[in-house]
Order: structure tokens, then C-alpha cells, then sequence
């Protein structure tokens, strides 16, 4: 099957990712205001994360997200809440995102954006991620999520860059709600999240 040109992905891909918004944001809207109100009262303000993220050509866009956290100077593991740990096994923390999707920062599926810190860090090749938009979901993310390598890690999302399509992206998303319902790959061990990339392979 013949890959569609970078152009023409661009554009079904930005018309997908807003037909999803319109279609989820009456559902999306009111859950977002659920598990508001549960972190207000649980964590107290503020209740949403933001945090400078680069995006499509390494430009740069806040990202936002549900608060996981407890203020402090202990590590991410320690601070995290049960709570916390509920909503990122969940992935219910990352549907502010999709006001970032709304927004044309992001899209459905693509790779996930990471720290501004890392743009320097990346190989030529591993730089090449940021030739889409990030995602809330992507392959990388369905082969593994935090517990993959940072060399798998970035394999994977340039495997998607050269090889997206509609059909692919529909698998993802499959493949998605499947790992959210067995919670798998949230976090690597001993980690919050994912272990700090420290450039171009594991240290």
C-alpha cells in the first residue's frame, strides 16, 4: 500500500484530530470537571499541570495535564498520590491534552512530547520524531510506554513518522484502550514515569 505524502498525512490527520474533538468534547467536558473537583479536594490547587513541551519542528507549546503530584522537593516517585497513580494507570491525567489537540499542538496519535531539555540531546535521526505532531497516544506508547529503552523509544516513533497512515492510526488506538485497560507499561521501575534521557543511548 502506498504511503501518503507528508503533506497530504498532515492535513487528514488535522481534520481526524478535530472531528474526534467534537465528537468527544460533550464526554471529555465532563469528566475533565469529575476529576477536577476530585483533585481539588485532594490535593488542593493547582489542578492542572502545565509544562513547556516542543512539538511539530521543535516548536515549543504548553502542554496541559491533570496534576499528579504532591508539592515538595522529594523525588516524582515519592511525591506521587494514589490518586496520581490511579489517573496516569488510567491515563485519565492527560485529557486536558485535548485542549492541546484542539489547539493544533498535538494530534490523536503521534509520538509523545517530551522535555524542551532533550532537543539537544537527540541524534539526527532521533530528532526526526518531531517531523509530525506529538500525540497523546503513538507506537512507541503501544509497544511498551515506560518500559521501553529510550533507543526503542525513539525506533518506534521514527518508525511511525515514515509509516503513518489512517489505518495505522486506528490501530493505535485500538491497541491503546487495550493497554489502559491492563494498566501496562506506566511506569519504569523505581521510576514515576520514565527514567531521564541522558543523549543518544542508555547510560
Amino acid at each position: 500500500m502506498k504511503v501518503p505524502s507528508a503533506w497530504a498525512r498532515s492535513h487528514w490527520k488535522r481534520v481526524l484530530d478535530i472531528a474526534g474533538v467534537l465528537l468527544f468534547a460533550p464526554f471529555c467536558l465532563l469528566l475533565c470537571a469529575i476529576i477536577a473537583v476530585v483533585i481539588r479536594l485532594a490535593l488542593g490547587s493547582p489542578v492542572l499541570f502545565i509544562q513547556e513541551r516542543p512539538g511539530r519542528g521543535g516548536r515549543i507549546f504548553k502542554l496541559v495535564k491533570f496534576r499528579t503530584m504532591k508539592t515538595g522537593e522529594e523525588s516524582d516517585a515519592e511525591r506521587m498520590t494514589r490518586l496520581g497513580k490511579f489517573l496516569r494507570a488510567t491515563s485519565l491525567d492527560e485529557l486536558p491534552e485535548v485542549w492541546n489537540i484542539f489547539r493544533g499542538d498535538m494530534s490523536w496519535i503521534g509520538p509523545r512530547p517530551l522535555l524542551v531539555r532533550y532537543l539537544l540531546l537527540y541524534t539526527p535521526v532521533q530528532a526526526r520524531r518531531h517531523e509530525v505532531r506529538p500525540g497523546l497516544s503513538g507506537w512507541a506508547q503501544v509497544h511498551g510506554r515506560n518500559l521501553l529503552s529510550w533507543e526503542e523509544r525513539f525506533e518506534l516513533d521514527v518508525w511511525y513518522v515514515d509509516h503513518a497512515t489512517f489505518w495505522l492510526d486506528a490501530r493505535v488506538v485500538v491497541m491503546t484502550l487495550a493497554n489502559i485497560v491492563r494498566r501496562k507499561g506506566v511506569a519504569a521501575e523505581g521510576q514515576a514515569t520514565m527514567r531521564e534521557f541522558a543523549g543518544k543511548a542508555e547510560k
